[in-house]
């Protein structure tokens, strides 16, 4: 099988060789040279010119049939090529679809993200200003409760001035009797 392969590689370079010479420039010389001798062969009389011809014919058919096959085995090759490349197409047009429902996922994921972060930011702000809430209340009630403390200290003040006067009062009284 390996054989096989590498005669028909073989095969096919030679055709490939052979139908690029017969595009060729060289190849038209070379042509038009073998048709202009082809036909002077008999006006020199070393030919009769029917001969000429048969073999000419002949030549030209045999040279058209074997052009046709290698034409067409470039043609198949292309055609393989051009199925191989739809293929690579289809597959990577695949991919591309692929790729864009990954990156619509991706934007949807982004989305989420922004709004999970636009959320935190609000609560954030919320909390601080919950926080800024609670330092006022707290600095209010502070200052609540020293103005009730001043007030208790007044009274205890009041009360210690009552008890030092009731203890001087009865002291008196003491002393008096």
């Amino acid at each position: 099988m390996k054989k096989y392969s590498e005669k028909a590689e073989v095969l096919e370079r030679i055709a490939n060789g052979i139908t690029w010479w017969i595009g060729s420039i060289p190849s038209l010389i070379a042509h038009t040279l073998f048709f202009i001798i082809s036909f002077l062969l008999p006006l020199l009389g070393i030919v009769e010119f029917d001969k000429m011809l048969l073999i000419l014919t002949t030549v030209v058919s045999l040279e058209a049939i074997y052009l046709a096959i290698f034409i067409q085995m470039s043609v198949n090759k292309s055609h393989e090529k051009i199925e191989d490349i739809q293929e690579d197409i289809e597959e990577i047009s695949e991919d591309i679809e692929d790729i864009q429902e990954d990156i619509e996922e991706i934007n949807e994921d982004i989305e989420d993200i922004q709004e999970d972060i636009e959320e935190i930011n609000e609560e954030e702000e919320e909390e601080d200003h919950n926080e800024r809430a609670k330092n006022v209340i707290l600095k209010s009630n502070v200052n609540s409760n020293k103005n009730e403390i001043k007030a208790l200290k007044d009274k205890i003040q009041e009360l210690q001035n009552k008890i030092d006067e009731l203890g001087k009062d009865e002291a008196g009284i003491k002393n008096n009797e």
